[in-house]
């Protein structure tokens, strides 16, 4: 019997959004990021402003929420295009989306709060 595994799907963290040409837009991911599935919650560097994933404690800028990745993306090696959600109005399922691994409660908190300030809000 084989076992099939579906992975994330382009958007599919999404419920609502009220018009796709205002709510994304398509950024440089920075290399180094890696592989990053759809739903992941981004930073954005304050130097050069590349997006990368959302790392509390840092000081570069990308411990700020600043969208969440619409599609897959490869920046193990070099700069990637991505499209990301960078704005509401928004609504998005809180359990499509991808915080970083070992962010503690509050820190999934405070980037929840900052998405609402974005006007992208999880349900």
């Amino acid at each position: 019997m084989t076992t099939l595994t579906e992975g994330k799907h382009a958007g599919g963290f999404l419920i609502w959004e009220v018009l796709r040409d205002y709510t994304r837009e398509t950024v440089t991911i920075a290399s180094g990021a890696g592989k990053l599935a759809p739903g992941t919650v981004l930073g954005k560097i304050t130097t050069g402003g590349k997006f990368t994933v959302l790392t509390p404690g840092a000081t570069n800028g990308s411990q700020n929420v600043a969208g969440i990745l619409w599609g897959q993306a490869d920046a193990t090696d070099a700069d990637a295009p991505a499209v990301v959600l960078l704005r509401g109005p928004a609504i998005v399922n809180r359990h499509e989306i991808s915080f970083p691994d070992g962010a503690t409660e509050a820190q999934i908190t405070t980037a929840t709060t900052a998405l609402a300030a974005l006007g992208i809000i999880l349900r």
